[in-house]
């Protein structure tokens, strides 16, 4: 797994053109600072234009204040306490076909339950969840990082197919957005379409991009916390004890290993000017890579940053980002993830990871999680 923190705080790679930042305060003083340091990266992956057009995660004030306010109308915290009941019973309808003294976690439980949970919400049909599962799957598997220099004829390839995953499911998505527009649903789509702030309302294009983004993050995101949390409690077995005989340790469970393995590891910021970071001056126009799977156990910010420790306190890890940023969807990710453990640990309160089937992980060079994580469930003989 990902997360070793390099000893530099500021590194430029000459292969790929793009500059990482590994240090937690240099990070934090980056998200905050968005004079200097963009979200708009197709300033330098033009490529990316049209997937993240109204985007939030790419928009600088004031558009991405004003495009907040109006996603916010549509996306309240009512709408994700409601969810509460169906999360609940989604999970244990996944559980409940659950056969023998075994599981696969990520196939059986943590790559369903968030496709489920977030499809409903958007008011996708069920007969139609296939459809974008091929999709996103495709979108998880790649294995290359990033580069503006190295363009070989596999990285060509490997970046068209994910422009083609990507222009697939906004298209489908963008249908469902449509027909909203003249047959209104109690969805969150019908939300989207209908919010408004000061007389203004989401493009067509906008409210895609933010659904297609809010179902593949609020998929990886949840689905991996879910895998993370399991190794971490299997890697501390007096922990995980812990965390079972007392749920209200659940909570600060489910954070620290958030910190421990961020899903997304990394992000993406663009200088819109020369800036001094940590001493090391970066010219304007470079693609900057904030690595918050080392920012999140830097030793300068966290004692024993690559211990697991459930009464972590404070524990102000950037695994959902920070400030105008921070992720409009980790509220969900959080109830997800809490029913999801609690019930976890009522149904099989012996589980382990498999000794025999080690884990296997994503391949895509951004995330941190399990691609398949077997389990036993019944107590050692």
């Amino acid at each position: 797994m990902r997360g070793e923190a390099p000893k530099e705080r500021v590194a430029f790679d000459e292969r790929t053109g793009i500059w990482s930042v590994y240090g937690y305060e240099e990070t934090l003083r980056i998200m905050a600072d968005t004079d200097t340091f963009s979200s708009g990266i197709s300033r330098v992956v033009p490529e990316l234009a049209e997937f993240t057009e109204g985007g939030l995660t790419t928009l600088d004030p004031p558009r991405h204040t004003k495009l907040r306010k109006i996603v916010s109308k549509a996306f309240t915290p009512r709408v994700v306490s409601d969810m509460e009941s169906a999360i609940q019973r989604i999970s244990e309808e996944l559980l409940d076909q659950v056969e023998g003294g075994r599981m696969d976690l990520v196939a059986d439980f943590a790559y369903p339950l968030p496709v489920i949970v977030i499809a409903d919400l958007l008011g996708i049909p069920a007969e139609e969840r296939e459809t974008f599962r091929g999709w996103v799957d495709a979108m998880l598997s790649g294995t290359m990082d990033m580069s503006l220099n190295e363009r070989s004829e596999e990285y060509d390839k490997e970046f068209s197919r994910a422009i083609e995953n990507i222009q697939n499911l906004n298209s489908f998505i963008a249908e469902h957005a449509k027909s909203r527009r003249t047959a209104p649903r109690d969805d969150l789509l019908t939300r989207l379409v209908e919010a408004e702030v000061d007389g203004e309302r989401l493009t067509d294009q906008e409210v895609t991009n933010f659904a297609a983004l809010f179902l593949l993050a609020g998929h990886v995101t949840t689905s991996a916390l879910l895998g993370n949390m399991i190794l971490c409690l299997d890697q501390y077995p007096q922990q995980r004890k812990e965390v079972r005989d007392d749920r209200s340790l659940v909570p600060s469970a489910i954070e620290e290993a958030l910190r421990m393995y961020s899903p997304f590891a990394s992000i993406s910021r663009v200088t819109q000017t020369e800036a001094d970071v940590a001493g090391t001056k970066i010219p304007a126009d470079q693609l900057v890579a904030l690595v918050l799977g080392a920012a999140n156990r830097d030793e300068r910010q966290f004692a024993d940053p690559h211990v697991y420790d459930i009464r972590r306190d404070p524990n102000p890890h950037l695994a959902f980002g920070r400030g105008i940023h921070f992720c409009i969807g980790a509220p969900l990710a959080r109830l997800e993830g809490r029913i999801a453990m609690n019930l976890l640990l009522d149904r099989f309160p012996d589980l382990r990871c498999d000794p025999d089937d080690p884990p296997a992980y994503l391949t895509i060079p951004n995330l941190t999680g399990a691609q398949k994580l077997p389990l036993l469930l019944t107590a050692e003989a």
